[in-house]
């Protein structure tokens, strides 16, 4: 599937959303009318949606916070955009610093590290970096 496309983009159907009482009844019900259902996360489990925040922090930490957005359409951009780049280059810790959608990188053999070549490229602007091995 190519995340550029616009067809990609998905119809929120569903909200998952914890059970503090700042979400009055009326949200569950301006959702529910817009076809949005809503599912609340298990009782006692306050960590069960901690993996997605902390995806929103990386995201606005590393995107949002540095962006300026003009419209829909550039924040639909930058989001495809910054996705792309999370999946396919950014590095992750729990991945060996690998990304999710790429093979983990081999170790380097001393010859190889004498020339070694990089390429950078810049994405949104030079918000966003990604590496590359040169041929």
């Amino acid at each position: 599937m190519d995340l550029e496309d616009a067809d990609s983009l998905a119809r929120v159907r569903v909200l998952i959303r914890d059970r503090d009482s700042k979400y009055p009844a009326l949200i569950d019900e301006i959702l529910g009318g817009a076809g949005i259902a809503t599912i609340l996360t298990g009782v006692r489990v306050p960590r069960m949606n901690a993996i997605m925040e902390r995806w929103v922090k990386t995201l606005r930490g590393e995107l949002l916070d540095r962006t300026l957005i003009w419209n829909e359409a550039h924040l639909r951009h930058a989001l495809q955009a910054y996705e792309r780049h999370y999946k396919l280059h950014r590095p992750h810790r729990s991945l060996a610093a690998a990304a999710p959608l790429r093979p983990r990188f081999q170790p380097l053999a001393p010859d190889w590290i004498e020339r070694l070549a990089v390429l950078r490229r810049d994405r949104l602007g030079g918000v966003l970096h990604e590496y590359q091995h040169a041929a």
